[in-house]
């Protein structure tokens, strides 16, 4: 046997999701080379680890129980790399994130000079849906999760990170010129939603209700990026967080439509159990935020200011 950690941590991760392709999002490869490993790790067992039925991908009983292994054999490999660190005098150990998906533009900013301080200290972070975030967060599965709504059903701790603020923003090619001011009542182009439960829209949606303004023809996206593109080929406008669209409104592709009660504000918070027990690392990681945040927001965010 000649298999690599990599090629454990792929198959662990496709048995996961019981997908190649979600595999692939989830770990931040592209799906050809996720199938490569799969495959290169199949070719030492003489027994199928898949089987595909139809169009989708089940895991054989061979495949359950070396997943199984998978994860105990990472688990270990983790363990021991955690010790050498520690015996070089480094904190080490796991810090366990999860963020919903617009986070994914703040979240890295808080993390990338306490990772270079403590090189010993193993990151997992998994940018997702807010109904993720909070089902990691009710079963015990990360540290900390960042959110802007906070889950009313789950007892929390909240450090406020950040401001976040949402603008209506349109395509140039709407030629919005002269119209900077207008109701959103009155816009007749499809106001376009992120999908229920995503915190975004609920912000949009209760400023919406404030207004008694009801849009015409909403469109219904299930990501950040699919509504910033569709927004951009001009399929219709949105209320969209700032932090996420610096680039297009510099470059043009999108501009601020100046709107009666906006922009909404609402603040990024980390957010973790009451009853939680925080390891060294993620004790450390709290401690660096609260010590760090504002130096963090002057040096990396400080342009937000400006809208």
């Amino acid at each position: 046997m000649n298999y690599t950690f990599h090629q454990l941590r792929i198959f662990k991760k496709v048995a996961e999701m019981q997908s190649v392709t979600k595999a692939a999002e989830e770990l931040h490869l592209t799906q050809p080379a996720v199938s490569i490993q799969l495959k290169n790790l199949q070719d030492q067992f003489d027994i199928p680890l898949t089987e595909v039925v139809g169009r989708k991908l089940y895991i054989t009983e061979f495949g359950k129980e070396l997943a199984e292994f998978c994860s105990a054999i990472l688990e270990k490999a983790s363990e021991i790399e955690n010790k050498r660190m520690s015996y070089l005098g480094y904190l080490s150990g796991k810090l366990t994130i999860s963020t919903v998906s617009t986070a994914k533009y703040v979240m890295p900013f808080f993390l990338g000079e306490f990772l270079k301080i403590h090189p010993g200290i193993e990151l997992s972070m998994d940018v997702t849906n807010k109904g993720r975030v909070v089902n990691d967060l009710e079963e015990n599965m990360v540290d900390f999760s960042m959110v802007s709504i906070l889950p009313p059903q789950l007892s929390l701790n909240k450090l406020e990170l950040m401001e976040n603020k949402l603008f209506l923003v349109g395509s140039p090619s709407l030629n919005w010129k002269g119209k900077l001011s207008t109701k959103l009542d009155r816009i007749s182009t499809p106001m376009i939603y992120r999908e229920e439960g995503s915190a975004t829209r609920q912000a949009m949606e209760g400023y919406l209700r404030k207004k008694g303004i009801h849009p015409k023809k909403p469109l219904r996206l299930t990501s950040n990026e699919a509504v910033k593109q569709a927004v951009i080929a001009g399929l219709g406008v949105s209320i969209m967080p700032l932090i996420g669209i610096r680039n297009e409104l510099r470059n043009g592709d999108l501009q601020i439509i100046k709107t009666a009660g906006l922009p909404i504000s609402t603040t990024w918070n980390i957010v973790w159990l009451k009853n939680k027990n925080l390891g060294p690392a993620a004790k450390t990681f709290l401690e660096y935020l609260r010590d760090n945040r504002a130096s963090l927001i002057d040096k990396h965010f400080a342009w937000i200011r400006d809208y």
